[in-house]
């Protein structure tokens, strides 16, 4: 059996004062470890949005109609409220998870030797964004589902899924200056990819916002614009994503780009492709609630395939590669700082 070191009670006091560094202290995680703990915050990050999701489509968006309670004096749903109340309650919990998964990857980041503040900014980040995104959505429900809020709290959680990634990206990269891949033609048609996709999500708020799906069976207010026109402009902007794609992926391959970011607008083609298809069909067939919940799963994929191929076209190398072992500990201890 392996022993367990005691504690004393001043590791108890370095503990309580400060727990991350007196965990960094006793513990090294592989850096596999970093980036799984990384990804599972990714993963929580896609799957609160889709739970989310879940909520409005079903109607369950009011089934807590108080926030933090879900009842008043009562923060789990009675028994005479209806099962709207278990899919709403059971989104609110798995917020716990999602900041769980988020805490993992804080501590892992922060236990990695050596020490980079790059990670654990990032997962602090994550944090930050999750403790006002679950404010946001208690506004939401005290405002009875306004649209607007509903867009602003789907908006933060893509803002979310941003910095998940961008960490999942960072865990597999040294700390070096970034060496662009590729000449500034391309990443400027790839930023141009990315305002055009954020183009795209931000018009599908609006869709959602003035489409048949509130939230709510009671009277909840809708953006007042047409529906099927915002929907169109929505398309347009897909259209627009998808053409910017397949020319990239052209480009990439006539400058003879590296492969990886061909092989991530490759990737990205493919998502869009299947995301155009349930989009199309989910506006012939009236919006039936399995496509629009698998639209909303599908436009996490696409941003996050966005930013692979924008992450893709540099590269960081390790900084500390040729630095004497001495050296580096004193570097590594200057960062950490005090403990």
């Amino acid at each position: 059996m392996v022993s367990v070191p005691k504690l004393t009670p001043t590791d108890l006091v370095a503990a309580v004062r400060n727990p991350l560094a007196f965990i960094a202290d006793r513990w090294t995680p592989d850096p596999r470890t970093v980036r799984r703990a990384a990804l599972a915050a990714l993963v929580m990050s896609v799957v609160i949005v889709v739970t989310g999701g879940a909520v409005r489509l079903t109607g369950s968006g009011l089934g807590c109609p108080t926030w933090p309670e879900c009842t008043a004096g009562s923060l789990t749903p009675t028994d005479a409220l209806s099962y709207h109340s278990a899919i709403e309650f059971t989104n609110r919990m798995l917020t716990y998870v999602l900041c769980a998964a988020v805490g993992w990857a804080i501590i892992a980041a922060r236990s990695q030797k050596p020490f980079r503040r790059s990670l654990t900014r990032l997962g602090w980040a994550q944090f930050w964004l999750v403790m006002s995104n679950a404010i946001l959505g208690g506004i939401v429900v005290l405002v009875g589902l306004n649209p607007y809020t509903v867009a602003a709290h789907f908006l933060l959680a893509t803002a979310l899924i941003t910095v998940a990634a961008l960490m999942w990206q960072r865990t597999r990269e040294g700390d070096g200056a970034p060496r662009p891949l590729v000449g500034k033609a391309v990443q400027q048609l790839v930023w141009a990819l990315v305002a055009v996709t954020l183009l795209l999500i931000t018009a599908g708020t609006v869709v959602t916002g003035a489409g048949p799906h509130p939230g709510d069976s009671g009277d909840v207010e809708r953006i007042d614009v047409s529906w099927s026109g915002v929907a169109e402009l929505h398309a347009v902007f897909a259209w627009i994503v998808v053409s910017l794609t397949f020319a990239l992926w052209f480009f990439l391959k006539g400058v003879g780009a590296p492969q990886e970011p061909r092989n991530r607008v490759r990737n990205l083609f493919l998502i869009l492709l299947g995301q155009g298809v349930i989009g199309y069909v989910q506006y012939f067939t009236h919006l039936p609630t399995v496509l629009v919940g698998l639209h909303m799963f599908g436009s996490c994929l696409v941003w996050i395939g966005v930013l692979r191929v924008l992450l893709s076209l540099r590269e960081r190398a390790e900084v500390t590669a040729d630095v004497p072992a001495q050296a580096y500990e004193a570097v590594s201890a200057s960062i950490a700082g005090p403990k």
